[in-house]
C-alpha cells in the first residue's frame, strides 16, 4: 500500500501570508504546470455568497502534456484526508437529529465488545475519535497495515472488522496534543452507522446527494468515470500515472480519506461552512459549524484548528499519494482558498505552497 501523506507544517505556515507580488494565478499554475511536473491544477478562491476565482487546468495524464489540455470543469479530484470534514459534517446532522452525542462512548453503542477491546479504549467517544484523541494507531502508511488481517465481507462488514481489530492493538503513548489516526474516522463511521441504520455509503448519499445537491464519486476518478483526471505518484524518481487497475484500495478507511469531487461541488460544501460560520443556519446550525471548526484547539472536528491572537483558521491537506488536495478558511474574514491536484510529489506541495501565497495576496485583506 503505498503511503498515505499527511501534509506537514509546510502548508500550515500559510496563515498569515500577506502583501505579496500577485501574478496571475493561471499564469503561476500554468507555469507550474509546464516546468515541475504537475499534470492538472484545480483552484479557487471563495465567499459564502460568491466565487471569486475559479479555475481547472491541465492534463488527465502526465503523457498527454505535449498535446491539447484535457481538463475541464467536471473532472473529479480525489479529496484523500479532506474527506474527514465530510465524514465530521454529516457526525453533526445526526448529532443534530439527536441521534448520537459528540460524548457518546463507542461502547454505549457496542457493548458486546467490551471483552475483546484493549481496555484502554473503554472510554473513547465520538468526538475523541473525530479529534484524534483516542491514541489509536494512525493507519497513515503501508508498514501500520504489515499485520493486519484479509477481512471477509462486502465493504461495510470489511470496515466493521477492521475497527474490531483496530481496538485490540496499542494505544499511542506520548504527550502530543493529537495523534492523528485514518482508523480513528473508521471507528467513528461505524458509530454513526449504528445510530442510523445506515452505512457510511448511504449517509453520504443522504447528505450530499440528496440533500446539498452535491456530486461525488467514493475511489479515484478513473475507477468511477470515463475521461477523467488519472492521479500520479514517483516510482523509480519518476512520476508516472497510476491506472485505475493498480492494486490499491481505500475500502477500510474510506470516512477518513477516500471521497472524490469536482471542484464546484466542493466549493459548494467549503461556501456551506463558511456560511455557517458567518452566523447563517443551514443544513445545520451555525453554533454547530462553530463547534465543528473551534471545539479544540489544534485539530477539531475534520478541520485543523490554527487560532491565534491574529488569526481564525480552520485548514487540512489530504493525499493518498496520488492526488493533493488542500483547503484553507479564514474565519475572520470568511474567504476560502482550496487547491487540488492530480499527483502527490513534492513538486506538487511546493506548488500549492505557491499559489496559496499569492490567493492570499491577491484576495484576503
Amino acid at each position: 500500500m503505498k503511503q498515505l501523506i499527511q501534509i506537514s507544517l509546510t502548508l500550515f505556515l500559510l496563515i498569515s501570508i500577506k502583501n505579496l507580488s500577485a501574478q496571475n494565478l493561471t499564469e503561476t499554475a500554468d507555469d507550474l504546470i509546464k516546468n515541475d511536473s504537475i499534470p492538472e491544477i484545480a483552484f479557487a478562491v471563495v465567499t459564502k455568497d460568491s466565487i471569486l476565482i475559479s479555475k481547472v487546468i491541465g492534463y488527465h495524464k502526465i503523457d498527454e502534456k505535449n498535446g491539447k489540455s484535457t481538463a475541464c470543469d467536471n473532472d473529479y479530484f480525489h479529496l484523500g484526508s479532506n474527506t474527514k470534514a465530510i465524514t465530521g459534517f454529516i457526525a453533526a446532522c445526526l448529532v443534530e437529529q439527536n441521534k448520537i452525542n459528540w460524548d457518546t462512548k463507542f461502547f454505549d453503542l457496542f457493548p458486546e465488545s467490551r471483552s475483546k477491546t484493549n481496555p484502554a479504549y473503554f472510554d473513547i467517544t465520538l468526538e475523541d475519535l473525530l479529534t484524534h484523541q483516542a491514541k489509536l494507531q494512525s493507519f497513515t502508511g503501508s508498514s501500520d497495515f504489515k499485520n493486519t488481517p484479509n477481512f471477509e465481507g462486502v465493504k461495510q462488514q470489511k470496515r466493521t472488522k477492521f475497527v474490531e481489530y483496530v481496538l485490540t492493538l496499542p494505544v499511542i503513548s506520548d504527550e502530543k496534543t493529537y495523534n492523528y489516526s485514518n482508523a480513528g474516522y473508521s471507528v467513528a463511521s461505524v458509530m454513526l452507522e449504528k445510530v442510523s441504520g445506515k452505512s457510511w455509503e448511504d449517509l453520504v448519499l443522504d447528505v450530499l446527494k440528496n440533500k446539498l445537491h452535491i456530486d461525488y464519486a467514493i475511489g479515484w476518478p478513473n475507477r468511477n468515470f470515463e475521461n477523467q483526471p488519472w492521479g500520479h505518484w514517483i516510482e523509480d524518481g519518476k512520476l508516472v500515472p497510476v491506472s485505475p487497475e493498480t492494486d490499491y484500495n481505500l475500502n477500510l478507511l474510506e470516512p477518513g480519506g477516500d471521497l472524490s469531487m469536482q471542484l464546484k461541488d466542493y466549493i459548494k460544501f467549503i461556501q456551506l461552512n463558511i456560511k455557517g460560520l458567518s452566523g447563517e443556519d443551514n443544513i445545520i446550525k451555525s453554533e454547530t459549524y462553530r463547534y465543528i471548526h473551534n471545539t479544540r484547539n489544534t485539530y477539531a472536528i475534520g478541520w485543523e484548528n490554527r487560532t491565534s491572537d491574529v488569526n481564525q483558521i480552520s485548514t487540512h491537506a489530504g493525499s493518498d499519494g496520488s492526488f493533493l488536495s488542500y483547503v484553507q478558511i479564514d474565519r475572520n474574514q470568511l474567504i476560502g482558498y482550496i487547491v487540488i491536484m492530480n499527483c502527490g510529489s513534492k513538486n506538487a506541495e511546493d506548488g500549492i505552497v505557491k499559489i496559496i501565497k499569492q490567493m492570499k495576496s491577491k484576495y484576503g485583506k
